[in-house]
C-alpha cells in the first residue's frame, strides 16, 4: 500500500509531518495512524528535529477525522481506537514543540490532533468541529479544556458546532490566522522562530507547563475511556 503520510526535517530543525490522503479528505485509517506514530517516534529521537509541524498536502483540509469507510472487525475497531488514543498522547507528550497547520476541514480526529499540538495556525478557510456529542465518542475534554477553558470546551463539545477562523481565534483554538493557501507556510515560519531558540530551554519550559497543567495525565485517562467505549459500546459508525 502507498504511504498515507510524509515526514522530513529541514536545515533549521523544523520537522514537517504531512497527511497525504487528499482523495479521502485525509480521513484517518489504521495505516495512517501507524505511520503517524512512527513519525512521531522518529521526531522524538532525532536531535536534529527541534520543532514539529503537522500539516497536510491539501489546503482544503487537515483531516476530516476517522475514516468511517474503513471496514474493520471488532478487534480492528478497538485497535484503531487504541491507536487514536496513543496518537493523541504521543503528540501531547512529544518533548519538542508542535505546531498544527489548520487549513480547511479540521474535524473529529483531525481536530484532536490539532489541539494536542502546542500551537495552531488557522487558515482563513478553517472549519473546525468536535463531533463527539453527535457520535457519542467520549473524547475531547482532556486537551480542549487546557486549550480554551471549561466554558468554551462545553460550548464546542456539547453543541458539536462547526467554527470558522474568526470564531476559532476568539475562542483561543488557534493562535493566529493566515490566508488558506499559506497556512502551512505560516506554521513553518512560526516553527522556525521557535527552533531558533536553545532546544534545552524550550524543552524545559514545555515540561514545566505540562507539569503544572497535567494535560499529559488527563489525556492518558481520557484515552483509556475512549478505548473502553470502542470495546463495549457501539463504536464509530461502520460502512454499510
Amino acid at each position: 500500500m502507498s504511504e498515507r503520510t510524509s515526514y522530513a526535517v529541514d536545515r533549521q530543525g523544523v520537522a514537517l509531518l504531512r497527511l497525504e490522503r487528499p482523495e479521502a479528505r485525509n480521513a484517518i485509517d489504521t495505516q495512517m495512524l501507524v505511520e503517524l506514530l512512527a513519525h512521531l517516534a522518529a521526531a522524538a529521537a532525532d536531535d536534529g528535529a527541534r520543532v514539529l509541524v503537522v500539516s497536510s498536502s491539501d489546503q482544503m483540509g487537515l483531516s476530516a477525522g476517522a475514516d468511517v469507510k474503513e471496514r474493520l472487525d471488532e478487534d480492528g475497531k478497538v485497535r484503531r481506537m487504541q491507536l487514536f488514543a496513543d496518537l493523541y498522547d504521543a503528540i501531547v507528550a512529544l518533548p519538542k514543540p508542535t505546531v498544527a497547520a489548520c487549513h480547511g476541514d479540521v474535524v473529529g480526529g483531525g481536530a484532536e490532533i490539532a489541539i494536542a499540538c502546542d500551537m495552531r495556525v488557522g487558515g482563513a478557510n478553517l472549519r473546525m468541529r468536535f463531533p463527539g456529542a453527535a457520535l457519542g465518542v467520549p473524547v475531547g475534554p482532556a486537551r480542549l479544556v487546557t486549550l480554551c477553558g471549561l466554558a468554551a470546551a462545553k460550548y464546542l463539545l456539547l453543541s458539536s458546532r462547526t467554527v470558522g477562523a474568526d470564531e476559532a481565534l476568539r475562542l483561543g483554538l488557534v493562535n493566529c490566522v493566515a490566508p488558506a493557501a499559506t497556512t502551512e507556510e505560516a506554521a513553518l515560519e512560526l516553527a522556525a522562530a521557535v527552533a531558533a531558540h536553545p532546544p534545552e530551554a524550550v524543552a524545559r519550559l514545555k515540561r514545566m507547563l505540562h507539569g503544572w497543567d497535567d494535560v499529559e495525565g488527563r489525556s492518558r485517562v481520557e484515552g483509556v475511556g475512549q478505548v473502553e467505549w470502542a470495546r463495549t459500546g457501539p463504536g464509530l459508525p461502520q460502512p454499510d
